[in-house]
């Protein structure tokens, strides 16, 4: 099979080394010229996602009402800020991931949790729609108490999604480690090319974090 190697998540001595070097990104957001890089402004905080190409990923994001800033980068593996051709090689354990950083008083993390749930299906395993590849894998990088909301809501949308006929959620939800910036040409790329590829696309279930919120 052409894609098998792609289908494994490489281990830690079959990663690829990387480099020191970060990756340059723009200061500003492309869409809303807010920081892409911290320090953000008191009181914000972050979450990290992989749900398949991160173009449509990020766009989701930095339309949903509260989030400050978003970029996308790579997240979840090995190898030290990766380029994008690296990732693409299935040699470097990352996913393609998005940075939402939001203001909890506008948006909870449950509700930018409804929006990673709802936005793609999460039950494809290594692969997102036609795009196949560990890097396409869905995935929660959580920190603090992100960990235990991120599984209750994985509880609550598998229900939902076994109601509608699908099968189990493949996500996985770990502690954050690095998050390595990608090119600046990633960065917003659907705000610079509208036109431009998305292979996003959610189960159409919904994703019902109310419960959550009354109780915590």
């Amino acid at each position: 099979m052409a894609y098998e190697h792609k289908l494994r998540v490489p281990t830690q001595t079959e990663a690829l080394p990387g480099r020191a070097v970060e990756m340059p990104v723009p200061e500003a957001h492309f869409v809303n010229g807010n920081r892409m890089k911290p320090p953000f402004p008191q009181g914000l905080q972050q979450a990290v996602f992989g749900m398949g190409c991160f173009w449509g990923a990020e766009r989701l994001f930095w339309t949903t009402p509260g989030v400050y800033t978003t970029s996308v980068g790579y997240a979840g593996g090995v190898t030290k800020n990766p380029s994008y051709e690296e990732v693409c090689s299935g040699l470097t354990a990352h996913t393609e991931a998005v940075m939402v950083v939001f203001d909890p008083d506008q948006v909870d993390y449950y509700g930018i949790l409804k929006v990673f749930w709802e936005g793609h299906n999460p039950t494809q395993g290594m692969r997102q729609g036609n795009d196949i590849g560990t890097q396409y894998r869905s995935a929660i990088y959580t920190s603090g108490d992100q960990a235990e909301q991120a599984e209750a809501t994985r509880a609550i949308y598998q229900n939902a999604l076994k109601a509608a006929g699908f099968g189990q959620i493949t996500s996985e939800i770990l502690p954050a480690g690095p998050y390595y910036y990608a090119e600046h040409y990633h960065q917003q790329y659907l705000a610079k090319v509208p036109n431009g590829y998305c292979g996003l696309g959610g189960t159409g279930v919904g994703c019902n974090t109310q419960p959550l919120v009354k109780v915590l």
